[in-house]
């Protein structure tokens, strides 16, 4: 099975279907022939287009990537089209959340 994002006019994902193998070949012609608009291949695996589209992921034309949506404002995207925080997650075992305000993670539990 092969899965296809739909896009909007501007790039952003609407929805993800799954295709039958016989159709992955010209699977984004199959797509818009049997749903309209406009679609692409996304890997459940990551095996292309970087991440697995998802609903309200972009689609990045000129890098062929898709990501998540910007989780925080200070957050920047990486190459491999990860979102990451300004401060490395902690690596001490406990959970955090972050901060904007404050530009920082915060103990949620030990």
């Amino acid at each position: 099975m092969a899965h296809f994002a739909e896009l909007d006019e501007n790039n952003i994902v609407l929805r993800v279907i799954v295709v039958a193998d016989e159709h992955e070949a010209d699977g984004e012609n199959w797509c818009n022939n049997f749903a309209g608009g406009r679609w692409k291949q996304t890997s459940y695996n990551n095996n292309i287009r970087y991440n697995y589209a998802s609903i309200a992921y972009h689609y990045a034309a000129d890098a062929d990537a898709f990501y998540a949506p910007q989780p925080h404002p200070s957050w920047s995207l990486d190459s491999a089209y990860i979102w990451q925080p300004p401060t490395p997650y902690p690596d001490d075992g406990k959970h955090y959340i972050w901060d904007e305000a404050n530009l920082e993670w915060l103990v949620i539990a030990e």
